[in-house]
């Protein structure tokens, strides 16, 4: 039986990707900060489960812990770290932009650092990080959140490029959605609203498909092809 854990499945995609692994058979451990919502998740899915109660912000007992929930595992195939903030912060508040770092950057960094550590170990496995397309191109409105996720996609690219040198059957995939009907969506320019359901089933069929980067719903491609190509002076007045 494959085993996944999750990182913040207590809501919005990650608690769908939970669902939908369990739906395939999968053992999966789900980790996120409010204890309810895991606990009712875990009543919900039809499949062995183990739950983590953990803030990833504070790095050092996020990655003791991960490490204990892997061997309570008896070891995983496959890490997904859905686990984000941010906020449109137009004033740069620095507890905003703090929380944003801290979360999508050193929380990230830890886990997914810890995680190819195992991987490497075990001569295999797979690590997808939800990052997002708002990571291509900075924002004047969540400067910070914009910044973290292209943090997460450079990061996962560089755990690629030293995977590779070691000829392992390791998959990093770096999963960009676009707006998923969640808490994180949030301002007057939303399109394209996917379910949080959806977006974990093609979520899925990318990590299936071993897949390096996976547009989420997949005609956001289209924006980020945009995105990439639109000069300053257009991009500045969108």
């Amino acid at each position: 039986m494959k085993k996944v854990i999750i990182i913040g499945a207590t809501s919005g995609i990650g608690r769908a990707l939970a669902k939908t692994y369990a739906s395939h058979g999968y053992e999966v451990g789900v980790v996120g900060r409010r204890a309810a919502l895991l606990e009712s998740l875990a009543s919900e899915l039809q499949t062995k489960t183990y739950q983590l109660i953990l803030d990833i912000t504070e790095t050092d007992n996020t990655i003791h812990s991960i490490d204990k929930l892997i061997q309570a595992m008896s070891g995983i195939d496959l890490m997904i770290i859905s686990a984000g903030t941010g906020y449109l912060n137009d004033d740069l508040d620095w507890n905003k932009e703090k929380e944003t770092i801290d979360t999508n950057v050193s929380g990230f960094c830890a886990i997914a650092g810890r995680a190819v550590q195992y991987f490497m170990k075990k001569g295999s496995g797979h690590l997808a990080g939800i990052s997002s397309v708002a990571g291509i191109r900075g924002s004047g409105v969540a400067p910070a959140y914009n910044a973290s996720k292209a943090f997460m996609s450079n990061y996962m690219e560089g755990l690629r490029v030293k995977i590779s040198k070691r000829d392992l059957p390791i998959v990093i995939t770096d999963v960009q959605p676009g707006f998923v009907n969640t808490a994180m969506a949030r301002g007057d320019k939303i399109f394209w609203m996917s379910s949080p359901q959806k977006a974990a089933e093609q979520i899925y069929k990318a990590i299936q498909k071993k897949k390096k980067k996976a547009y989420i719903t997949k005609r956001w491609a289209i924006i980020a092809l945009l995105f990439r190509i639109l000069p300053d002076c257009l991009y500045q007045r969108l």
